[in-house]
């Protein structure tokens, strides 16, 4: 056996195999809490002193991600987020952290990046994640520089089907985006990084300014108050970009992006790559009205799932992963990285300690 096909089919993968094959509606069977709790009983025996660093796959703001390998196991490798205590309390992030935390934890969708367990040290703050070998989605946008319909649909398709795990749960994503899409060996595309996310409840709002400018609705710039329709309109940029190569709404300083914004889509000259079909979509999700919006209504996200554009899609077979996604990655193993960019080992010093009791959970 290959050492990929070892790594893919490794014991600990038959113990818990299946979550990632899940629909989203069957969460609560007893067969996926059995599977749940083997791989909670599993991570809980493990410490920091069981992985093996082997190198950056990204950076963050205050955070940074690397590729860790489990010492006892060479074929199991993970993302490792290791965020810096002393950069949250002086950015008042606390808040942000423990909702990430506690959001992620629960999870559990196949188009989630999995969170397995949480640790923490006098320095810094871990999350120990799913490896996703596959890269970015904006790594593999920006090179390709645009997709056609048929590969937009599918990675949206993914997307639309984390959103409705999430908003059925009354939680917000807030942060939608190329960069916080990342791809599975399989070339399925899954949400990563929950630190805007936020457990609001239904039929409640709330006024936090957050998001990425060209992606924020008009009701957040407004400070109008905001719930899960916010991510119905960041839905609608997000395919405008996929199938554009740039977002709709985009000027030189965040103020006049939020300009271009208020105008509304209707103002957005679309090109002529853009069907119109897809066009009626990205329209339908961008109302400037969030109640008007497609994915906002009485049927939730099963109206944008029923809309001309996705005609004939196989919702069934992506929520199965019997589809095959339009871009296989090549992943040579459990510590291949050759799908992300190049980062440079951390050369800053060591931060401070830092124990202030707030972050217990970890």
């Amino acid at each position: 056996m290959s050492l990929v096909s070892s790594w893919i089919e490794s014991p600990f993968k038959q113990l818990i195999g299946g979550l990632e094959n899940v629909s989203n509606k069957v969460y609560e069977s007893e067969e996926v809490k059995a599977k749940v709790e083997a791989e909670a009983a599993f991570f809980s025996t493990l410490s920091l002193g069981d992985f093996n660093v082997i190198c950056t796959l990204g950076v963050g703001g205050f955070s940074r991600v690397e590729l860790v390998q489990l010492k006892n196991d060479p074929s199991r490798s993970f993302a490792m987020k290791m965020l810096k205590k002393r950069h949250i309390l002086d950015t008042s992030q606390q808040g942000h952290i423990l909702s990430e935390r506690r959001i992620m934890l629960e999870a559990h969708s196949p188009f989630i990046v999995r969170l397995y367990r949480t640790f923490r040290d006098a320095k810094y703050l871990y999350m120990l994640l799913e490896a996703c070998q596959g890269g970015e989605l904006w790594t593999l946008l920006r090179d390709r520089g645009s997709f056609d319909d048929g590969t937009t649909r599918f990675y949206t398709a993914c997307v639309v089907e984390a959103l409705a795990l999430l908003h059925c749960r009354g939680i917000i994503y807030r942060d939608l985006k190329p960069e916080n899409i990342i791809l599975d060996h399989r070339g399925y595309a899954k949400l990563v990084d929950f630190g805007f996310a936020k457990q609001v409840g239904f039929g409640k709002k709330t006024w936090t300014f957050c998001g990425t400018p060209e992606y924020v609705a008009p009701e957040i710039i407004l400070n109008k108050g905001h719930d899960a329709s916010a991510d119905c309109w960041s839905l609608g940029i997000l395919i405008f970009e996929l199938l554009s190569g740039s977002p709709p709404f985009s000027g030189p300083d965040p103020m006049k992006t939020y300009n271009i914004i208020l105008r509304g889509i209707d103002m957005v000259e679309f090109p002529k790559k853009i069907t119109k079909s897809a066009a009626n979509l990205i329209k339908k999700l961008c109302r400037d009205n969030p109640s008007e919006r497609l994915g906002n209504q009485k049927n939730g996200v099963k109206d944008i799932q029923k809309h001309k554009w996705f005609e004939g899609f196989n919702w069934d077979g992506i929520r199965k992963g019997t589809l095959t996604a339009p871009f296989v990655p090549t992943v040579d193993g459990p510590l291949d990285t050759s799908n992300f960019d190049c980062f440079p080992d951390d050369q800053e010093d060591p931060p401070p300690d830092v124990e202030t009791g707030w972050e217990v959970e970890f």
